[in-house]
């Protein structure tokens, strides 16, 4: 059997443990319904290879007959599309030294899965803020395009009343333009550090609190506010404005069903090399995924050059490369902007 760090590693016992080490961020957005993983999507990318493409029915339509027995009763055929989704792979390696200093209790193994699970953790929400980003740069001048780009953006960044952090009623009155009588399906907010703090400020934040091992209740960096549960993430796109100096904060808005998520096949997930030679003898351990966050409602088509078996980080996070697929009033995804 293979070790590391002196440990005996098991590569399947080791992966079971890295799945099941705690997200809170994915936990966070299954529990408010945003992020649903897909077992049709997860069927198809076992085949598939990289790109998928699912299916979707149009909402039935149309004025029904007078049933007086004396007219005919018409019949409408369903309407339909698809909609292509983009599998990505990733690698990396950790070699023994950035473990040994943070090895402690009785199952090492355990603790090294948790730490990797940590680690994947916050590169699935890099990559989820990048898809988002990627769609929301989505523009035109009619059509669903337009439609996406007047109904589903606010950029409150722009009034002549700057600095215009977040207010008590903005997250409701964006729902409200994006979605009108069906703005009950956004459940998620992700927000930057600053924006969280003004609405803490205001009294409309609550942070969500867990008990330690010793029985004391602490703050995580999960919180409510207006009925949505709220993601604090640095990661999301800042910018500062050329006119006013200030900086500009996105704040997005996601609802039931927004992202959709999948594993990939992976040969082997997790496996140990030692090179004895490199700084006198060092055991690494590489890791491996491939998975799927695919925004409900938008396309996503390979570029047509520089492509490969998986899109880079620059390809995923490309306006270019998404389009609509959905009527936007069907999208439960907005996005808001202020500054300080």
């Amino acid at each position: 059997m293979a070790t590391y760090l002196n440990f005996p590693f098991d590569q399947e016992v080791f992966v079971e443990s890295w799945e099941s080490a705690p997200d809170a961020t994915k936990a966070a957005m299954i529990d408010c319904g945003a992020l649903v993983e897909d077992s049709l999507i997860e069927s198809r990318i076992q085949t598939d290879g990289c790109l998928y493409t699912v299916p979707f029915y149009s909402v039935l339509e149309g004025d029904p007959d007078n049933y007086d027995g004396a007219t005919d009763i018409s019949a409408a055929e369903p309407a339909g599309g698809s909609q292509t989704g983009v599998v990505y792979g990733r690698g990396k390696g950790f070699t023994a030294r950035n473990f040994a200093s943070e090895l402690s209790g009785a199952d090492p193994m355990n603790h090294i899965a948790a730490t990797i699970g940590k680690y994947w953790a916050k590169q699935r929400q890099k990559a989820m803020l990048s898809v988002l980003n990627a769609i929301f740069g989505i523009s035109g001048s009619s059509g669903n395009a337009k439609k996406w780009k007047d109904n589903h953006i606010v950029n409150l960044a722009s009034t002549t009343e700057a600095p215009y952090m977040i207010g008590a009623t903005d997250l409701n009155d964006l729902a409200t333009k994006a979605m009108g009588d069906n703005k009950n399906l956004f459940s998620l907010a992700i927000m930057h550090s600053n924006v969280a703090k003004s609405l803490e400020n205001q009294q409309l934040l609550e942070f969500w609190k867990y008990t330690d091992a010793n029985g004391i209740q602490r703050p995580t960096a999960l919180a409510t506010v207006n009925g949505y549960t709220v993601v604090i993430d640095d990661g999301v796109p800042t910018e500062q404005d050329a006119t006013t100096g200030l900086t500009n904060y996105t704040t997005y808005l996601l609802g039931e069903g927004a992202i959709r998520t999948a594993k990939g096949r992976v040969e082997v997930p997790a496996e140990v090399y030692r090179d004895p030679a490199k700084n006198g003898g060092q055991d690494t351990l590489y890791t491996r995924i491939r998975e799927t966050i695919h925004p409900n409602g938008f396309s996503f088509t390979a570029p047509s050059s520089g492509w490969t078996n998986s899109p880079t980080d620059d390809q995923l996070g490309a306006s270019a490369n998404w389009s609509l697929a959905f009527d936007p009033k069907a999208i439960p995804i907005a996005k808001l902007v202020t500054n300080g």
